[in-house]
């Protein structure tokens, strides 16, 4: 069996915290919550997608980096060996029929 927290611990649930804090009741109280919750829905939702926004840019930019990176590494060397086959095979002398 779980034991509560003392009350002074919990943390307070939203609608608790505004029907505390507000002396209205009834439909216009639901009307309040209703629109304090659109509006934390909407803000989280802007912010989450900030967030993921820059953290899909900052992945962009670090393998964007690693790939030019291999590239400026390795394109030197595969152009040189092609290069090298290519007229290593072209000098070649060719068999007479």
């Amino acid at each position: 069996m779980s034991e509560r927290p003392p009350s002074d611990l919990r943390i307070p649930v939203l609608t608790e915290v505004i029907r505390n804090a507000t002396s209205i009741d009834g439909h216009e109280l639901e009307v309040l919550l209703a629109d304090v919750q659109t509006k934390l829905a909407s803000r989280t939702f802007a912010l989450t997608d900030e967030l993921l926004r820059s953290a899909f840019a900052e992945m962009e930019a670090t393998l964007f980096a690693q790939i030019s990176g291999k590239l400026r590494r390795q394109l030197p060397e595969l152009i040189d060996a092609t290069l090298r086959e290519h007229f290593e095979a072209r000098s070649e002398p060719q068999g007479r029929p």
